[in-house]
């Protein structure tokens, strides 16, 4: 009898430990803005000798005493922004705040960046992305259909997450952070 009650404890309390210690641990991510290209360098030359030749790039200066020809706008390449918004708190307890936006990078992959995030951190939180804005419960979030990109990487910093690649960005969006084993939002980005 007290072997089963030793098991049921020590069970007890590893259930306890996964839903509670999110709430004073935090995962700090950051990670870089995705690039579609990236600087090639020649398969002939080491990295040591690529460094060299950007040392010394960096230490010319000279001054250029011609006029700069006319020239046409360039075409836009790059990154282009598709929809933007700020993280808000879901209530007093479930708190957030950062920058969401959501991207177009060259190659034609969507990207959803959090930049600066700080979130409550919670066991088992996800990324959802819904149509519309006022989603601000479980149920209108279920009626608005979402998507789920991931599990949200830490609660602090900036990272990346990949949309799947039919889908299509509508002209108002909302980011949710949702704590899947409860069923709550912990913060929402209402994007334009």
């Amino acid at each position: 009898m007290q072997v089963v009650a030793a098991v049921v404890a020590i069970a007890a309390l590893a259930v306890a430990w996964w839903l509670i210690s999110p709430l004073f641990i935090d995962e700090v991510v950051e990670e870089d803005f995705p690039r579609a290209a990236m600087a090639v360098i020649p398969d002939d030359m080491t990295d040591a000798e690529a460094e060299e030749v950007m040392m010394e790039a960096e230490g010319v200066e000279t001054m250029v005493t011609e006029a700069m020809p006319e020239s046409e706008e360039p075409d836009v390449t790059g990154p282009v922004v598709l929809a933007a918004g700020a993280l808000m708190d879901a209530d007093d307890f479930h708190r957030g705040s950062g920058e969401v936006t959501a991207y177009r990078l060259e190659d034609g992959s969507l990207v959803l960046r959090l930049e600066d995030i700080e979130v409550t951190n919670g066991p088992d939180l996800r990324v959802l992305v819904a149509p519309g804005h006022g989603i601000d419960s479980r149920e209108a979030l279920q009626a608005a259909g979402y998507i789920e990109l991931a599990p949200l990487k830490g609660n602090i910093g900036s990272q990346n997450y990949d949309f799947p690649a039919d889908y299509q960005v509508p002209g108002q969006m909302t980011v949710i952070i949702y704590c899947k084993p409860f069923q709550v939002i912990f913060a929402t980005a209402e994007l334009s």
